[in-house]
């Protein structure tokens, strides 16, 4: 794919295989896990910041690769379905090729690859792992009923410890947080199996189990001295209300439409779950700059598809 020689449209569809408004969900959960791994400490000398955040951003363009590669590859490997059933996605109906896409998934997996490695040894063995992982998923996984949304979650998981490591020696303390996205993300990828002809009512009822044990974990985080409930409480609720009542709709009319707006609910709130965690972790100020993704996501997903 050159895209030096490419037209507008053209480069409007690669852009559009990227989905920039679900990247801005994985910032969010690299966020979580630096503000976890207690890597920053506040000091009024603004060198110290400037040395501290070079390797979040370091992780922060790790992760638009892996994310957008990732993501890039599900449509190469779903050409021939998409075809059928979404003929209006960018390869299908011939606006970007399966070439140029897999040329340019290729390249987003290696620069999240590369941009890891800049950070720590143990982040580039994550970002491999995660960039292994999305292609799994996206070539066999997202067809096995209980692996598959298992499988997307851990590429979440990963992405969230991906964070965490900036300070390997954290992961093995903080290793259970990825827990949470890796069930929340389950939930969210068995739903999304009913977006073209809708789910069975053990798909929703299940799917909203799995919402309700990822509440359940992070006010559990409470129980760690380090976490500030009452703090993080505000996002929380917010989060419950804006996952749980597209999540109840879906499961009482499992119609197609309901389902495809509680997964976009869903994935865009990834951005309020991991907000719940950085504001526990890291204090009100911290959580509310992350929550800030929020509608720049919002406002992404009105121009770029999020399924």
């Amino acid at each position: 794919m050159n895209t030096a020689i490419l037209k507008p449209h053209r480069l409007w569809a690669y852009l559009q295989l990227i989905r920039p408004a679900n990247i801005v969900t994985a910032w969010a959960d690299i966020l979580a896990g630096f503000a976890a791994s207690e890597y920053i400490v506040i000091t009024n000398q603004a060198t110290a910041w400037e040395m501290n955040l070079i390797p979040l951003a370091w992780l922060l363009l790790a992760t638009t690769g892996l994310y957008g590669g990732g993501i890039v590859f599900n449509d190469v490997f779903d050409t021939e379905l998409d075809t059928q059933e979404r003929p209006e996605r960018p390869i299908p109906s011939g606006r970007a090729s399966r070439r140029g896409a897999t040329l340019l998934g290729s390249w987003l997996l290696s620069i999240g690859i590369v941009a890891a490695s800049q950070v720590s040894w143990l982040s580039a063995i994550l970002a491999l792992g995660i960039a292994v992982a999305a292609l799994f998923y996206d070539a066999f996984g997202k067809h096995h009923p209980i692996f598959g949304p298992v499988n997307m979650g851990i590429c979440r998981g990963g992405n969230l410890l991906l964070g965490v490591s900036v300070l390997p020696t954290m992961v093995g303390e903080y290793w259970f947080l990825a827990l949470i996205p890796i069930v929340y993300i389950a939930a969210i990828t068995l739903l999304s199996r009913g977006e073209v002809h809708g789910a069975k009512l053990s798909t929703g009822v299940v799917a909203l189990s799995l919402i309700v044990i990822v509440i359940s974990g992070l006010l559990g985080l409470g129980l760690f001295t380090n976490y500030q409930l009452l703090t993080a409480s505000p996002f929380l609720i917010f989060f419950t209300i804006q996952v749980l009542l597209p999540f109840i709709k879906a499961l009482r009319e499992p119609t197609p439409e309901k389902i495809r707006f509680a997964v976009k609910a869903g994935i865009l709130s990834l951005i309020i779950l991991d907000t719940t965690i950085v504001g526990g972790f890291a204090g009100l100020s911290s959580g509310l700059v992350v929550l800030s993704l929020l509608p720049i996501s919002l406002k992404l997903a009105h121009v770029f598809a999020v399924t």
